[in-house]
Order: structure tokens, then sequence, then C-alpha cells
């Protein structure tokens, strides 16, 4: 597979489409009972399973991965980091958010 940042939006998530569905058809699922175990419409399945939906949302996203046993795989893409010292404050608080000083040389 090529670099993943070539790919434009919509053709990541045709691409993750094509994915879904070989998972779909490995679990031996239907696009109707997968429709009827997420709640979501068999357009909507139909549509982002064949290329044809330029987006869907995350939350019908981990829908899908969820009916198809894959929601864990979510720790695999965004896995817990651990402390970093740089952001560590010198009361041993972590930082919340990081405020860049207003450069007027900008």
């Amino acid at each position: 597979m090529s670099d993943l940042y070539e790919y434009s939006t919509p053709e990541l998530v045709r691409l993750l489409g094509s994915r879904f569905r070989e998972y779909r058809l490995r679990c031996n699922l239907t696009q109707r009972e997968v429709a009827e175990k997420s709640g979501i419409g068999m357009t909507t399945i139909h549509k982002f399973e064949s290329g044809y939906a330029n987006n869907i949302s995350l939350g019908t996203f981990l829908l899908l991965l969820k009916v198809v046993g894959r929601i864990n795989a979510l720790e695999e893409l965004l896995p817990d980091l651990p402390p970093s010292p740089y952001l560590i404050q010198g009361n041993g608080k972590q930082t919340q958010r990081i405020r860049h000083s207003k450069d007027s040389s900008l």
C-alpha cells in the first residue's frame, strides 16, 4: 500500500468502506444484519461499502466497527501515550493547554 497521506479524505473513506465490506463478509453478515445490529440504515451501509459515500460520521463508523468486532482496533490507532516530560509543570501537574506567546514579528 502506498503512503496514506497521498489519499484525499473521500478516497480514504472509500478505502475504509471497501475494507469494512471484507470484514462484514468474513463475519458472515449481510448488510441487513449490520443495519439491524447497528441501527444504521442499509442505504448508508451500501453507499459506504460501494464507495458512493464521500463521508460518514465518526459515530457511524464506530458503530460499524462494533458490529464486526473491531472496536478494539482503536487502541492500535490511538494508543495511550506515556506522560510527556515536556508537559509536566514544575508542581508535578500535567499541562492542560499549550499557549504560544504572541510574537509581533510574525
